[in-house]
C-alpha cells in the first residue's frame, strides 16, 4: 500500500488510539452480517494496519537508538574508571 493514499490525520494519533480505532472497526466487522457493507470498513483497517506498523517500526527503531545510545555512554564511563 503507497504513503500517497493514506489519509494524514492519522499521523497525529498515538499507536493507542489507532489499535482503539483498528478494534472498533473489527467489532463491526464481525457484527455484520452483509459483505458487500463491510468493504469500506475492511479499506479502512487495512490503511489502519500499514500505519499502526510504519509507526511501531518507527518507535522500535528510536528505541534501539536509545538503548545504543546509552549502552555508549556506560563504555565511555567504564573506560575512563578502568
Amino acid at each position: 500500500m503507497k504513503d500517497k493514499i493514506l489519509p494524514l490525520d492519522y499521523d497525529q494519533y498515538s499507536l493507542e488510539e489507532l489499535t482503539e480505532k483498528a478494534n472498533r472497526i473489527i467489532e463491526s466487522l464481525e457484527k455484520e452480517s452483509d459483505l458487500n457493507n463491510s468493504v469500506v470498513s475492511y479499506q479502512e483497517l487495512l490503511k489502519l494496519n500499514n500505519i499502526i506498523e510504519k509507526k511501531f517500526y518507527k518507535n522500535f527503531k528510536s528505541i534501539g537508538e536509545e538503548t545504543n545510545k546509552k549502552i555508549k555512554e556506560i563504555n565511555k564511563k567504564n573506560e575512563k574508571t578502568a
